[in-house]
């Protein structure tokens, strides 16, 4: 969708005041079961043991959703969650199943996706798993910066590797639903490093994370996650799988930020969304929201407060055609062991409803 079809330009809506505006007087709207019914239906949400994805995990429930899976790195954790959703209703009503994902190592997500081969149906898939860093760390396994790996590289395999899972599950004037968990902070990203060829191997260089302004490695790796979709669309129909993104805001509650536990930038942070951050419950809405109450006009779309709205002004402009081109390349190279190629060819085949 081009940034002159929504009522704010790309611009405007990355400023900080429309970020405050946001968090003070606005928010997604609650979905209410008198509009949507998901008796029947199975959703997988990942790192949903705390935080936003626990939140969205127990509204899906509250829908009536008959079947949950709660995708988690930590088992035992998942399995506390488990307990604590089936404490407010019927366990005959509702299935709930803990099922191990660690997205900081390839083989993990590969072994998740064969377990979700086996689901009979899969409606909805919300990826909303993710860290954010305090320090540089490199993935001791893939040998990149821990925060591209699992919120970009990893998420980008997991998404690819569950959509033809999804297609498969659901008819094609129903397609099921990916939504992607994306933040504001991607249209705050200066992404000095899209100069270089190659690209990706740039981040796991120590100099380059955050270069001196906190925060800034995560906020790069959402925007990484847009270009990635925007790409990703021009290959997969709406027919096959709606993927959208959405946009829970600031929220306190949450484990996001779990790195930071202990040092005085985490505790003046946690001030910071303490005052102006959403509860995990009313940022959860936001999930809510874009896989029950937004079809195939969302597809490839970024969704917040409940309307479609632009992402970060780079998607938009011509002269970053290039870096999101590099990007992708880049992105499905580091991705090919797991035939990533040919699992996109075969959904561009599918035809548009």
């Amino acid at each position: 969708m081009p940034a002159t079809q929504f009522d704010i330009t790309p611009e405007e809506r990355a400023s900080f005041s429309a970020f405050i505006k946001r968090q003070l007087f606005r928010g997604a709207p609650v979905t209410l079961k008198a509009n949507v019914n998901l008796q029947g239906q199975t959703a997988v949400v990942t790192g949903s043991n705390t935080g936003i994805g626990l939140e969205c995990a127990r509204q899906f429930l509250d829908l009536g959703l008959s079947r949950l899976i709660i995708a988690v790195r930590n088992v035992p954790s998942g399995e506390i969650a488990r307990k604590l959703l089936l404490e407010e209703r019927s366990p005959s009503e509702h299935r709930i199943d803990v099922w191990k994902l660690d997205l900081s190592r390839y083989d993990s997500i590969q072994s998740f996706v064969k377990q979700c081969e086996t689901l009979d149906r899969l409606d909805i898939f919300v990826h909303n798993a993710g860290i954010s860093k305090g320090k540089f760390e490199l993935n001791p396994i893939t040998g990149h910066e821990e925060s591209v790996q699992v919120n970009y590289l990893s998420s980008a395999l997991l998404s690819i590797l569950m959509l033809p899972i999804i297609k498969e599950r659901n008819p094609s004037d129903r397609p099921g639903k990916l939504v992607i968990v994306s933040s504001e902070t991607a249209a705050w990203s200066k992404f000095k490093e899209r100069e270089m060829t190659p690209l990706l191997p740039k981040f796991d260089k120590p100099e380059t994370f955050n270069q001196g302004e906190y925060g800034t490695r995560y906020w790069t790796s959402k925007l990484l996650g847009q270009f990635f979709v925007t790409e990703l669309v021009k290959h997969v129909p709406s027919s096959a799988v709606v993927i959208n993104m959405c946009n829970p805001g600031m929220c306190y509650g949450s484990s996001l930020m779990r790195d930071f536990a202990g040092t005085f930038s985490g505790f003046m942070v946690g001030i910071f969304f303490r005052v102006l951050g959403y509860s995990a419950s009313k940022g959860a809405r936001s999930l809510t929201d874009a896989a029950c109450n937004h079809g195939p006009e969302s597809h490839g779309i970024y969704i917040e407060d409940g309307k479609l709205q632009p992402m970060a002004p780079m998607i938009y402009s011509s002269q970053e055609a290039g870096t999101m081109e590099k990007v992708w390349t880049e992105t499905l190279e580091e991705l090919k062991f797991a035939g990533v190629h040919d699992i996109i060819e075969k959904l561009g085949n599918t035809k548009s409803g």
